[in-house]
């Protein structure tokens, strides 16, 4: 039996998409989206501070839209693979990413997370001690700039989610490449559109701010899925997929309003251990599954703590700070 099989077929039962709850989904994550963008647009006219107020809400629906998008590209949203890819491919303009670019990427995040010797893909870049230590002053000096919060959170949500899904990547398939192309191409004349309609500095001034605090959330969200302390890193000799889920992607318990506007992607270590259960029914894998209830559980506190671990020490088997590593 392949590592991880007994697992999903543990958890089948969950990876059954519902129609109406899909529907749902979609009904509280990309319509209030727009609706909020629209209100933001007429909000200019009044105060630009009343407009402003509306950030955080769409922010936090951009957020719940994406991980519709997120669902999409597993296959898990919707029956139908068709339906899933043309909701993704429509979402992906929301949330401006390729929609067969980023599923591609993110299958190789999953096959990969947590394997030392093959890393790159789809992950936050982590060093070993080792690697770091070897490094000369300047790359040391690049590396530590890529993992401070201020690039990471502040500059890389434009780095990794505006930026990078623009370009394709070397041998990339003809369909992610389309994908890409094409999605680039709508995207342009969706914002040409929006400028010529309401002014580039009024779309800047509503899409702008959602963009900058959706993504350093997403990021942050992303970040702390596989980069706590006591995540799991193995060369690939040693390395398992279950192990990888369940000790190397983090069970991060929220409030119930941030459950809400994440999808439930705290619940990570059950949406690695099967891709295919959609995100409404994440939570209720994991109450449902004895030997899931008693993995380590990350507050939010030390989701947001988990940031200063920059190195992996394959000695201690654990991440650490920079600190650390010289002792």
């Amino acid at each position: 039996m392949k590592a991880g099989q007994e697992w999903r077929g543990v958890l089948d039962a969950y990876a059954e998409p519902r129609l109406g709850r899909s529907l749902l989904d979609l009904a509280t994550s990309a319509v209030p989206y727009l609706a909020l963008l629209v209100a933001m647009t007429l909000a200019l006219r009044v105060s630009l501070l009343l407009s402003l107020a509306l950030v955080v809400p769409a922010s936090a629906f951009l957020i719940r839209t994406f991980i519709v998008f997120h669902d999409c590209t597993h296959g898990s949203f919707m029956r139908s693979r068709r339906a899933n890819d043309a909701l993704g491919a429509a979402l992906g303009l929301l949330v401006w990413l390729p929609y067969r670019g980023w599923q591609h990427e993110h299958a190789v995040h999953h096959a990969t997370a947590g394997d030392l010797d093959r890393r790159g893909v789809g992950d936050v870049a982590t060093l070993t001690v080792a690697e770091y230590q070897a490094l000369p002053t300047w790359r040391q000096i690049k590396y530590r700039l890529y993992r401070s919060p201020a690039i990471m959170f502040g500059l890389g949500w434009f780095l990794v989610l505006m930026l990078k899904p623009r370009f394709v990547r070397p041998g990339s398939r003809r369909r992610v490449r389309n994908s890409v192309l094409a999605t680039n191409l709508v995207l342009a004349l969706l914002v040409a559109g929006a400028c010529l309609t309401i002014g580039w500095r009024d779309y800047l001034l509503v899409q702008g701010p959602v963009l900058v605090v959706s993504g350093a959330v997403g990021v942050w969200l992303f970040y702390v899925q596989h980069q706590f302390e006591d995540t799991y890193w193995q060369a690939h000799a040693d390395w398992r997929y279950d192990h990888a889920a369940l000790a190397g992607s983090s069970y991060l318990k929220l409030p119930g309003v941030l459950r809400f506007f994440t999808g439930n992607i705290g619940f990570h270590h059950v949406h690695h251990l099967s891709v295919g259960i959609p995100n409404y029914n994440l939570q209720a894998a994991h109450n449902g599954t004895d030997r899931l209830r008693t993995v380590p559980e990350l507050t939010l506190q030390q989701g947001l703590r988990a940031t200063k671990f920059k190195l992996w020490d394959e000695r201690r088997g654990r991440l650490v700070t920079f600190r650390e590593a010289r002792v």
